[in-house]
């Protein structure tokens, strides 16, 4: 294996192992099993996911985004925040930039350890999904903001079997093949809620989702039960802010913001793997 320089970041919770692999360092059809391998905690570097920096022919550059367990997937919103700054602390894009990706291209903006990212236009947003309702769910919500994602609305989120109940909703029949994230959520006020994530890929509730903050956030703001910006408090502590411009149903200019965090810098040996 060749030697394989990577950065470890955090975005409010969530942890990625960053690739610069403009240069193919590490080969397209071995991406999946890399992943797959360095993402093991306690046996390896361990992360929710893994970006590679790829050119791109239409933006500062492209990325591939890839879940814990070796799967591809559109796109990551604390993922995008994270290699926004990446790109923009090793000289590959300016402040502001463009980059490519399988949901379409994001615009982000990096001032310092905070960073806003343009995500992709919301779609399929659904109301009162048609699956039957668990002990302490309210009511249940659909929107893809980027990838897929339910809303459940709860009674104590505290205290909500979020793995179990994640689970089930993530391979629930009523979203296969692909399946779905799971959000439960509690609105606090008029510019803020609570929420905690079963992220798919992932397979286990994670410190915080940026799209998975995003679906809470509008959801909640169809139902009147919120306005722009809305702060969302994750799992791990942070705050997550959503801004957005609506006419009904539609968004337009969803931005997420948050801070990131470089936790180090090293070089990937081959016994990680």
């Amino acid at each position: 294996m060749n030697t394989i320089e990577f950065w470890k970041m955090s975005g409010s919770g969530n942890d990625f192992i960053l690739i610069d692999n403009r240069e193919g360092v590490v080969a397209e059809t071995e991406m999946g099993r890399l992943v797959e391998r360095v993402c093991r905690r306690r046996e390896s570097v361990g992360a929710d996911g893994v970006i590679f920096v790829v050119p791109s022919n239409r933006c500062d550059f492209a990325w591939r985004f890839f879940n814990a367990d070796g799967g591809e997937v559109e796109m990551c919103g604390n993922g995008g925040r994270c290699v926004s700054r990446f790109a923009h602390l090793k000289g590959i894009a300016g402040p502001r930039m463009t980059f490519e990706t399988l949901a379409g291209p994001v615009s982000a903006e990096v001032s310092g350890r905070t960073v806003k990212v343009l995500m992709p236009r919301p779609k399929g947003l659904t109301l009162d999904v048609g699956i039957d309702l668990q002990p302490g769910w309210e009511r249940v919500d659909f929107v893809n903001t980027g990838v897929p994602h339910v809303v459940v609305h709860v009674e104590d989120l505290e205290r909500h079997p979020v793995v179990e109940h994640g689970r089930a909703v993530r391979y629930h029949a009523h979203f296969a093949p692909a399946g779905t994230n799971a959000n439960f959520m509690q609105v606090l006020g008029r510019h803020s809620v609570r929420l905690r994530t079963y992220e798919r890929g992932v397979e286990d509730e994670t410190l915080a989702c940026g799209t998975g903050a995003i679906a809470s956030a509008l959801t909640a703001a169809v139902r009147g039960e919120v306005a722009s910006p809305v702060e969302v408090a994750t799992r791990g502590g942070e705050i997550l802010i959503i801004h957005f411009e609506r006419q009904g149903d539609v968004f337009e200019r969803v931005w997420l913001e948050g801070n990131t965090a470089v936790i180090y810098r090293a070089t990937l040996d081959a016994e990680a793997l």
